[in-house]
């Protein structure tokens, strides 16, 4: 519930390939695009993850508010310009030897008051597990009033799981419709925000950065959308 006057949040999520690639060019990404709330995917978790993850954080110039164990390499940061009430991280069910997966939840106060839930989901590439794992994130978070979730869908706005989140009077897409993957030459819309319907997006704001830059940080572009809350 909103105890004040009405701000502006940026959101972004970005898919970092378990920083195979260059995560000092992924941090500067992220500095250059300056989010309140990053939703994170294909983050270290084994051998010195949590290391490795907060050392990021750190270059990013955002807080860690806490582990990513059991989250199948999701996990979010937030800015200091938000106050994180609660986070948690949750498994979901894979078979044996598939990547495991999970999904990041933050609770944040905003400035002016208002307090939202955050949430980093990367789906399985199974169409029939996505759907499993979305019904169960969404049965999670159905009381949870203000609304985002943010991730790599690894599907397009005709997939089942897409159709299950993005529904009327729930949530909408709100992130632009620009290809996200690959990121040396994005043909899909893979990463995405969704938000629920009480918060007000704001005109898109670009921020311009070399496609080398892009193409060397990670196989995924991120995305981002401003939110009034």
């Amino acid at each position: 519930m909103s105890t004040g006057p009405s701000t502006t949040l940026r959101v972004a999520t970005y898919n970092t390939r378990d920083f195979l690639d260059d995560h000092h060019l992924a941090a500067r990404i992220v500095r250059a695009i300056a989010p309140d709330i990053l939703c994170l995917q294909e983050v270290p978790r084994r051998l010195f993850g949590g290391w490795r993850v907060g050392r990021f954080a750190a270059a990013t110039g955002m807080l860690w508010p806490g582990s990513h164990r059991g989250s199948g390499g999701t996990t979010i940061f937030v800015s200091d310009r938000v106050r994180v009430l609660d986070c948690h991280h949750a498994r979901l069910p894979v078979r044996w030897p598939d990547r495991t997966r999970g999904y990041a939840v933050v609770r944040v106060a905003a400035p002016g008051g208002a307090e939202l839930t955050a949430v980093s989901v990367h789906l399985s590439l199974k169409p029939d597990e996505r759907v499993v794992h979305t019904e169960r994130i969404l049965q999670a978070l159905s009381d949870r009033g203000s609304l985002i979730i943010a991730g790599d869908l690894n599907e397009g706005d005709t997939g089942a799981a897409w159709r299950l989140i993005d529904v009327p009077d729930r949530m909408r897409l709100v992130s632009p419709a620009a290809p996200t993957f690959p990121a040396r030459r994005p043909r899909r819309v893979l990463d995405v925000v969704f938000a629920s319907p009480d918060l007000r997006v704001k005109p898109h704001r670009d921020v311009l950065l070399p496609d080398a830059v892009w193409a060397q940080a990670s196989d995924h572009r991120a995305t981002w959308v401003d939110l009034e809350v």
